[in-house]
């Protein structure tokens, strides 16, 4: 399966989601995960470079890829359980041809008002990809929220927005926490820095709800059961002529 981080707005913490879930998927839900990174800024393989110098971390792989990445990704859907796609900020190539074959895609929003002034534009482009990937399903999650109760109403004013539109938008949230920035600079995730902390009962919140199930034991059971589409079998081997790297 293939999960594509993903949206307009750069600055929502796209990298930073992508590279948590990851670790909750590998850690707790016990799959084999690849991370594909589109971001020509290289947050997340720098992420694994720190991480996989860091011998009691379990080591996640990742490749770089960029442009007409579509067959590059049904093939590594073929190996492993899990594809978590990374793309940078922007309306590119590799974001619309990653829709063109994910599952999920989870779009990261800060509860302010130049991030939703981008979500009539990624309505747009979903629409589109789903013309070419029915499966697809999309959800806008709010991320670095404020954690005042007096803010609370901003929170839910932005999800209204959102739900004006025809995508879901997820009740799970993650707070603005400086535990995410010290994870990453580490090269570990929230759910391994403290793994009864808030912070890790949000990514879990967010994977859980993504998937509408219950909890690690379910997904670790639905990514088991999980069939290969016939499309991956279809284009699994094939080659795109973009650049690649692995990291």
């Amino acid at each position: 399966m293939i999960i594509l981080v993903g949206g307009e707005k750069g600055g929502s913490g796209k990298s930073c989601l992508a590279q948590n879930i990851a670790v909750y998927l590998a850690e707790e839900c016990a799959a084999s995960i690849i991370m594909v990174d589109c971001d020509p800024q290289r947050s997340t393989s720098d992420w694994i470079h720190a991480r996989n110098a860091v011998p009691k971390l379990t080591t996640i792989n990742c490749v770089q890829l960029y442009g007409k990445i579509r067959n590059d990704l049904l093939s590594l859907e073929s190996h492993y359980d899990v594809v978590i796609v990374d793309c940078g900020g922007q309306d590119n190539l590799a974001l619309r041809a990653t829709m063109s074959v994910a599952s999920y895609i989870l779009m990261p929003l800060r509860p302010k008002r130049r991030d939703l002034k981008t979500v009539n534009h990624m309505e747009d482009i979903v629409a589109t990809c789903m013309m070419i990937n029915p499966k697809l399903q999309a959800n806008f999650v709010m991320t670095q929220c404020p954690s005042l109760p007096s803010q609370a109403n901003r929170i839910l004013e932005a999800k209204e927005i959102c739900r004006s539109y025809d995508i879901n938008v997820l009740n799970a949230i993650t707070y603005c926490r400086n535990i995410y920035d010290d994870s990453e600079e580490s090269g570990c995730s929230v759910i391994e820095m403290d793994p009864k902390g808030k912070a890790a009962d949000e990514i879990r919140n967010i994977a859980c709800e993504m998937f509408n199930l219950k909890n690690a034991d379910e997904i670790k059971q639905f990514i088991l059961t999980k069939q290969v589409s016939t499309l991956g079998n279809q284009y699994g081997s094939s080659r795109s002529q973009e650049k690649r790297y692995v990291i």
